[in-house]
Parts: C-alpha cells; sequence; structure tokens
C-alpha cells in the first residue's frame, strides 16, 4: 500500500507556486502543489530480510498498513515524526536511504506496546522498532544505545553469575555509558532506601554487592547461555552480511532465528 499522505513526504519534494495557470485555470497556491519525481538509487530488497534477522522483527511482512501502531503511539502523541507505520513501509520497500534519514529518533521508541496491542496483525511493531534500532547500531549507522548498554551490562550479569544484583548493574551501566555513578536522583533513592528499607535485606544487598554471589551449579547453564548468544550473534551477522557464517562450537545450542538474546 502506498504512502500517500502529504505529511510524509519530505519538504525538499514538494514545489508549490505562489502563481500558476494551466490550460486556463487559475492553481495558484496550495492548489499548485506537485510532488517532485524522484529516482531511489540504494534500493535494498534485502532490508525486510535483514530487520526480520533480529529480535523483534521476524513478522515485519504481517504489516498491511493499517495504522493501529502509529495511531497508539506514545511517542507519536508528543513528537509526529516518530511513525512506526511509515518506517515498517519504508523497511518494507527496501528504501534504506529515507530510512536512514529518520535514524536520530527511531531509537526513541519506549516500549510501552500499545501498537503491540492495537496491530491487528500481530506484527508486533515494538519489536520492529528496537530491530531497526539494533539494526542501525550493527551497521554502522548509530552509535550504540544506552538502552543497548544496559541490556549488554543486564546480560553479562545473568550469564557470569545467574543472578542479578541491581547496584552493581547500575555501576556497570553508569561505567559503561560514561555516566557519573553520583546522580541526584541516584542519590535521593539511596536515602529513601536507607530510611525505609529493612536492615536485614539492606545488609544482605551489601554483602551481594562485595561477594558477588552465583547460582550453585550454574557452570552448565553458563556454558549454555554463552553458546546461544554466540549462535545468535553470528546468525545475525551472518543475515546483515557483515561476516562469513562461522560453525557453532561443538554442544552449542541451536536457536531459531531472530529468538530473543
Amino acid at each position: 500500500m502506498p504512502i500517500h499522505e502529504k505529511s510524509l513526504i519530505r519538504p525538499e519534494n514538494l514545489r508549490v507556486h505562489d502563481k500558476l495557470v494551466l490550460d486556463g485555470i487559475d492553481v495558484s497556491g496550495h492548489w499548485s502543489t506537485f510532488v517532485e519525481p524522484r529516482v531511489v538509487t540504494d534500493y535494498n530488497e534485502r532490508l525486510q530480510e535483514e530487520i526480520a534477522a533480529l529480535p523483534g522483527g521476524e513478522h515485519i511482512h504481517r504489516c498491511w498498513q493499517c495504522g493501529s501502531c502509529t495511531n497508539s503511539c506514545t511517542v507519536n502523541a508528543v513528537n509526529p515524526d516518530f511513525n512506526p507505520r511509515y518506517w515498517i513501509y519504508l523497511i518494507r520497500m527496501g528504501m534504506e536511504s529515507e530510512l536512514l534519514r529518520d535514524k536520530e529518533i527511531i531509537w526513541q521508541c519506549v516500549s510501552c506496546n500499545k501498537c503491540t496491542y492495537a496491530c491487528p496483525r500481530d506484527v508486533f511493531p515494538e519489536g520492529v522498532m528496537k530491530a531497526t534500532a539494533h539494526w542501525l547500531e550493527l551497521e554502522g549507522h548509530t552509535p550504540q544505545s544506552k538502552s543497548s548498554m544496559f541490556d549488554a551490562e543486564f546480560t553479562e550479569q545473568v550469564v557470569a553469575t545467574g543472578k542479578i544484583e541491581e547496584g552493581r548493574i547500575i555501576r556497570g551501566f553508569f561505567k559503561r555509558s560514561g555516566q557519573p555513578l553520583m546522580q541526584p536522583w541516584l542519590i535521593e533513592m539511596a536515602k529513601r532506601l536507607a530510611r525505609h528499607l529493612p536492615l536485614k535485606m539492606g545488609f544482605l544487598m551489601g554483602i551481594a554487592a562485595v561477594v558477588r554471589p552465583r547460582t550453585r551449579g550454574w557452570g552448565r547453564a553458563k556454558a549454555a547461555l554463552e553458546d546461544y548468544i554466540a549462535g545468535q550473534e553470528r546468525a545475525q551477522k551472518s543475515a546483515l552480511g557483515l561476516g562469513a557464517p562461522v560453525a557453532p562450537a561443538k554442544g552449542a545450542v541451536h536457536a531459531a532465528p531472530g529468538a530473543e538474546r
């Protein structure tokens, strides 16, 4: 289904004549708005396949452009330029250059999942937005986002110990993203926790931050997770043409393409 809204046509592609008469008919002003013809020179026929190969993008082919995702989008209500339906259209059409023009705002999805609940085709638009943001990073079009940094820190801790220690995650995330640890909101939260947190729980949290406990018998599960993650990364890079596929290690866990990391 073609995009026909004037609001989605780039301003530089519109031509308006203040005074124009065609065949004796005055079509001056907004009546004389024309869309400049253009040629797509960098059409990527595999763009949909590349997005579909990443976690969350598996069902992009189901989209029938009804607009339910954009209509229900929390971010679109604040910024009309944030338009999931339009980006899905560009991906399916292989219009990579057009998609890249919005690369600075695609990552702003807040994962409220309103679009996912509204979608009548189970496209999972929230997942498609995350897959698209991931694709932009893998292709080098955008730097790694703070969201991806947090995901990496969280995953590394789970794989290493089989447990989650919130304080360690926060410290690791701030270090990874170049943020200072002593932030006003964090200090205030710590003060409130100190006033209301049971003494025993506070003591156990402090011990966990120092000792870094791990789940008993975690070794085999850790190895399986590491093999799974490595396999997923190989599959994703192969789908995007970022490297030759590497044979999985002996005993590696095989996952379906596009499974969650």
